[in-house]
Order: structure tokens, then C-alpha cells, then sequence
């Protein structure tokens, strides 16, 4: 054997694509005969699925799922994320569909335009697996390269959406009437309305589709080209630890491969039997208005106590994706916040999706709302009646408890919900990796993944992962074509 080589923390940080988290880096300060590099699970297409299980568990075939890539995705291959989505076939034809639409077809924006604002909502999240798709687009296209070297070479126009950008992103609930009347008042950098809409839509994708890309671990994409220079930057706050695949070496309480133990039964049985209470109690006395009302308000504020601060370590972004960002320091706040004046609940009695916001953005972008009243139906009806090893299973409740916890956040209420559903079905260590996926998403780890539902399947964490992304969306499109309403009377 050669002789012992000696790593230094920082050294190995600096050369390596990975972030260390502070445990990992004692335990190399402490290594005296150097130190053995652990390897990601996969080196296909997700850190978080090994690679045989994608293929194996995917259920359209490899000659559908190339057509389908050649079709509708923007890169024409099959890439890491197209794969990964593969897993609920019926979902990635309707999601494919729609992403086609908004970046392709007929609209009111230019494509070149399209790829940018793509961009600059990417690199709210960090997440430098879609900055690279559109990077590459931009040398596909051979236009507008200097924009490519940071937002401050873009032209002012697109600058002007940052503030949209950003509040978007993370705080959707600001977004006024004002914002929209700011970017459409005359002058030579305004926008359309029917633009900006197309804009809003685009923004809204972009941020949600980050959180399915850092929740189900999509693993960089390889530039063979070498035309992007984002090809090895991966920003994350994934440690080795987190992603090694010599499991004996980690807790085995955060292996996705972990035999069934009597502790996973157990909780598998539990939430099945909760599901069954549930169900039999809202057969048997609804809860009136006022008590649906204050348990809303309990979650919502039970809410803030939720925190990935048991997994957090510090993300640091890198230039490659942070000359697409301004005002970095800007992030997620909770909508519900001790001692500060909050923003009144969002009632989707009062504007919904189906009755308001789905009207507006398909009369002013024409079909993009049939299109994505299509996605979020089949995210949230996408069920094959199986939960872990149980069969004829109706998940109508988990999944709606899911997808209403992400919009609780947000502050959105319906009044025909009982928000005590919520807590009976939602562990704490699940709603940590909703909110770490929904909100900040650039600091999901595998052991956030690995940590809830121990006993399901992989492709059952990706559909959580499809109704969050969903879930979000939908959230951010409801808060900003709310205010453009509101400009628009």
C-alpha cells in the first residue's frame, strides 16, 4: 500500500462537490492515516434511489419514456430528472405536457426569455441541475450569451422581475397589486399583462420544480460537451454521510434499505389504523365551522415549531449560480410568526383555483391553464390503491392532508377541511422533510428522506414529492393572479 496520505478538512471541502457537514469534518481532523472517501448511493440518476430500483420500479418502458424525452423535454434526452419522474408515468406525460408549453409553443414570451426566467428561478433555490438545463439552452440557441455571465447583463426588463422572483419563491404572500402595476406601467422596460403571466407561470414552475429536484435527490446531469461550466456544481448541503452507500457505517434508522423491523410495522399499522379512525369519525360527526377554523389556526402556528434544524448545516452558494441572484440574503419566512403583525389567511373560499385563478391565466395565456389544471388533478388523484405492503387501500386522506399542509403553510385555508387530519397523519419527521422541500429546499439531505415512512416504497416518496411540488405551485400561482385581479379592477 502507498503511504498514508493526510486530508485536510478544508482541502477536501474545497475539491470536492459535496458539502462536509461539521461531524464528518472532526472525524477527518482526527484521522491520522488519511481518510476513505464514502461513496454517493447512486451514481445513476437520484442520490437518494439506488439506480436499480428506478428501473426497476419505473412503469412505462424505456422505448415510451425516450419517445416521451425526445418530445417534451427541453434538453430532447433523457435525463436524470425525466427518469426519476418516470416512476408515475401517467403523471410525467401531463407534467412533460405542460413544462413543453410553457418553454416551446406559441406564447407571449420569446424563447430565449423563457430559458432566462427559468434560470433566475433556479438560482433562488441554488439548484444548479435545472440552471444548467437552461444554461445549455441558451448555447443551443446561440443568443444572448452575455446574459449568461449574470443577471446585471441581462436587459433591464427581465432585471425588473427579480422582486416578483424572489417574493415568489419565498415569501408569495407580500405579492400585491402594486408589484404588478410596477411591471406594467408604461415605459419602455414594462410588460404586458398576458407577459407577465406567461412570466408568473414560468417563476411559479421553476421554484417548484426545484423542490422536486433537492427532494428526490436528482443527481447532477453530465455536460459531455462541456458547453455550460455548471456541469460539477451541485449545490447542497448533502454531506458524504448523507449519501454514502456502506450503510453499516450510519445509523440504520436512515436506510431507505433497512430490513422491516417490528418499529417500522408498527408505525405503518398505526397510521393505517388513524386513517380508518378518521374516516369513521367524519362519518359519524363533522366538526363545525369555528372548530375547523381554530384547528386550522393551531396547525398553522404549530407550524413554527417545525424546523430542519436537527439536519441544518449552513448552504453556501456558489458564483456559477449566484451572479443569476440578487438580494441573496432574502429567504424563507414562516407565515405565521411570533409577535410580528401577519398576513391575514388566505381563504380559498374567497379565490380558488378552480373558480378564479384557472379562469384568469388561461383567458389572458390561452390553454396553459387547461394544461396545468391537468397536472395538479393527476398529482392528487394519482393513486394504484397500495400503501407500503398494504393493497386496496383508498389514500384519498394522506394525500389531500399532504397537499393541504404545504398551502396551511402558506397561510391558505379551505373551509371544508378538517385541519385535525393533518396532525393525526403527519409525523413530525415527514412534515420536517414537507417543509424543509417546500420552503428551502436546497437544504434537503437524504437523511431527511430516509427518516419518514420508513416501510414505503420509493416511488411512494416520489409521489409526496409530486404533490408538494404541486402543492407549492399551485400556492404561488393562487397568491399572484390574486393580485393581478386586484390590479386588473
Amino acid at each position: 500500500m502507498a503511504a498514508s496520505m493526510s486530508v485536510n478538512a478544508d482541502t477536501f471541502t474545497s475539491s470536492n462537490p459535496f458539502h462536509i457537514c461539521n461531524i464528518c469534518q472532526k472525524v477527518i481532523r482526527k484521522k491520522e492515516n488519511g481518510v476513505r472517501v464514502l461513496r454517493p448511493v447512486s451514481s445513476g440518476p437520484s442520490a437518494f434511489i439506488p439506480e436499480e430500483e428506478i428501473v426497476e420500479l419505473s412503469q412505462v418502458g424505456p422505448h415510451t419514456e425516450q419517445l416521451l424525452a425526445e418530445a417534451y423535454t427541453p434538453s430532447g434526452q433523457l435525463d436524470n430528472l425525466t427518469q426519476v419522474m418516470g416512476l408515475h408515468p401517467h403523471y410525467l406525460q401531463s407534467f412533460l405536457r405542460s413544462q413543453f408549453y410553457l418553454l416551446r409553443m406559441d406564447g407571449p414570451l420569446p424563447l430565449h426569455y423563457r430559458h432566462y426566467i427559468a434560470i433566475m428561478a433556479a438560482a433562488r433555490h441554488q439548484c444548479s441541475f435545472l440552471v444548467s438545463l437552461h444554461v445549455r439552452e441558451f448555447y443551443r440557441m446561440g443568443v444572448c450569451l452575455d446574459w449568461l455571465k449574470g443577471l446585471q447583463y441581462a436587459p433591464q426588463r427581465l432585471r425588473n422581475l427579480n422582486e416578483i422572483n424572489k417574493i415568489l419563491a419565498h415569501r408569495p404572500w407580500l405579492i400585491t397589486k402594486e408589484h404588478i402595476q410596477n411591471l406594467v406601467k408604461t415605459g419602455e422596460n414594462c410588460w404586458a399583462l398576458a407577459e407577465l403571466v406567461h412570466a408568473v407561470v414560468l417563476l411559479a414552475h421553476f421554484h417548484s420544480l426545484a423542490s422536486f429536484v433537492f427532494g428526490s435527490g436528482i443527481n447532477p446531469q453530465v455536460d459531455t460537451q462541456n458547453t455550460s461550466g455548471f456541469q460539477s456544481v451541485h449545490i447542497s448541503n448533502y454531506c458524504t454521510c448523507d449519501l454514502a452507500s456502506d450503510h453499516h457505517e450510519r445509523d440504520s434508522s436512515f436506510s431507505g434499505t433497512s430490513p422491516m423491523t417490528s418499529d417500522y410495522v408498527s408505525e405503518l399499522e398505526a397510521l393505517m389504523e388513524r386513517m380508518k379512525r378518521l374516516q369513521e369519525e367524519r362519518e359519524e360527526d363533522e366538526a363545525s365551522q369555528e372548530e375547523m377554523a381554530t384547528r386550522f389556526e393551531n396547525e398553522k402556528k404549530e407550524s413554527l415549531l417545525v424546523s430542519s434544524g436537527d439536519f441544518e448545516d449552513e448552504v453556501t452558494p456558489t458564483s456559477k449560480v449566484s451572479r443569476f441572484v440578487e438580494d441573496a440574503t432574502f429567504g424563507y419566512q414562516d407565515f405565521a410568526r411570533h409577535g410580528d403583525d401577519n398576513p391575514p389567511t388566505f381563504r380559498a373560499h374567497d379565490y380558488s383555483w378552480e373558480d378564479h385563478g384557472f379562469s384568469l391565466v388561461n383567458r389572458l395565456y390561452s390553454d396553459i391553464g387547461l394544461l396545468l389544471d391537468d397536472k395538479f388533478r393527476t398529482a392528487c388523484d394519482l393513486t394504484y390503491y397500495s400503501m407500503a405492503s398494504h393493497e386496496d387501500v383508498d389514500t384519498t386522506m394522506l394525500r389531500r392532508a399532504l397537499f393541504n399542509y404545504v398551502h396551511c403553510m402558506y397561510g391558505i385555508r379551505y373551509d371544508d377541511y378538517d385541519y385535525g387530519e393533518v396532525n393525526q397523519l403527519l409525523e413530525r419527521s415527514l412534515k420536517v422533510y414537507i417543509k424543509t422541500v417546500t420552503c428551502y429546499p436546497e437544504k434537503t439531505t437524504r437523511r431527511m428522506y430516509d427518516s419518514y415512512w420508513r416501510q414505503f416504497h420509493h416511488s411512494e416518496k416520489v409521489h409526496v414529492n409530486l404533490l408538494l411540488m404541486e402543492a407549492r405551485m399551485q400556492a404561488e400561482l393562487l397568491y399572484a393572479l390574486r393580485a393581478i385581479t386586484r390590479f386588473m379592477t
